[in-house]
């Protein structure tokens, strides 16, 4: 991508664009993503992540986090069982040399694996340019040969990137990024060569890190939230005919401790009730999106 005061894709307003159509003319893809990360106990947590910028072993820091591994994502796993719901993961690449556990747990579930950089200690625009190819080539390396199957989407490590990061990924044969949060429906983004990928709406305001963590947001809050967007988003596609992504994004140290998953429950529990609901992965919408049978111009 070459810098520039727009992304490499035209500015498309909503109110202006073709219909979206879902399979089954569902009028609302959902959109699950465990963020499931490795932070080493070795490593500094960064204050962007949460940290407290402790000198290392910075142990509260840390051991919240590897609760995630060691308890929350299991919990996190039999609520989205229960509404019948395949996640996409986020996944840190080092987890898979370092907690097969979860790999083959997942694994065993049908979730689909997303690239998300090797660790959460270390994002792309805080390296060297010379070292975030080999960065992302060995993330996507790490994940296909954990998984048998090479990653097709990709989150940055705080949905960061760089003028670079696109093509890298094109590069190591991702077809779709979630790092830009500015839509509700996928977008084709155009890169060097003719080449492209289809963004998929990620969410930072559907997503317990912000909502817990900066906000100070209480479970039935983040409930609210998610029942509150979804009735919006249901009532706009029912209206106008064009389908939406709905988002949510989630973190197993979060959303998984004992006084919150109840309301993650409780939520998913209401979205799934109505019909029109189409529970999918990251891949399926922008492989929808690409065919052609999704109504946009591909």
């Amino acid at each position: 991508m070459r810098p520039s005061a727009y992304g490499p894709f035209p500015y498309s307003p909503i109110i202006e664009r073709p219909k979206l159509i879902w399979p089954d003319g569902a009028r609302i893809a959902l959109w699950i993503i465990p963020n499931i990360e490795f932070f080493s106990l070795m490593d500094k947590v960064p204050a962007a992540a949460g940290g407290s910028g402790a000198p290392v072993p910075d142990v509260p820091a840390w051991a919240v986090r590897d609760y995630g591994n060691r308890v929350g994502v299991f919990r996190m796993m039999k609520v989205l069982d229960r509404h019948g719901i395949r996640a996409t993961v986020a996944l840190n690449s080092d987890l898979c040399a370092q907690h097969p556990q979860i790999m083959r747990e997942g694994m065993a579930r049908g979730w689909e694996w997303m690239g998300h950089c090797q660790t959460n200690t270390m994002r792309l625009n805080a390296v060297a340019p010379e070292q975030e190819a080999g960065l992302i080539k060995t993330a996507m390396d790490e994940i296909e040969r954990a998984t048998g199957t090479r990653p097709k989407g990709w989150l940055g490590s705080g949905l960061q990137e760089t003028w670079a990061t696109l093509d890298l990924l094109a590069d190591n044969g991702c077809t779709y990024v979630a790092d830009w949060v500015n839509d509700e429906q996928p977008y084709r983004m155009t890169l060097e060569g003719g080449r492209s990928l289809v963004s998929v709406p990620y969410s930072y305001e559907l997503n317990d890190k912000p909502v817990f963590e900066k906000r100070g947001h209480t479970a039935a809050q983040f409930c609210e939230m998610i029942c509150r967007q979804f009735d919006t988003l249901y009532a706009e596609a029912g209206e106008d005919g064009s389908g939406r992504v709905m988002a949510i994004a989630l973190h197993p140290y979060l959303t998984g401790v004992p006084h919150r998953i109840s309301a993650l429950d409780e939520a998913l529990a209401y979205v799934c009730r109505h019909p029109g609901v189409w529970r999918t992965t990251g891949a399926e919408i922008a492989e929808h999106f690409a065919s052609g049978k999704a109504g946009h111009s591909a």
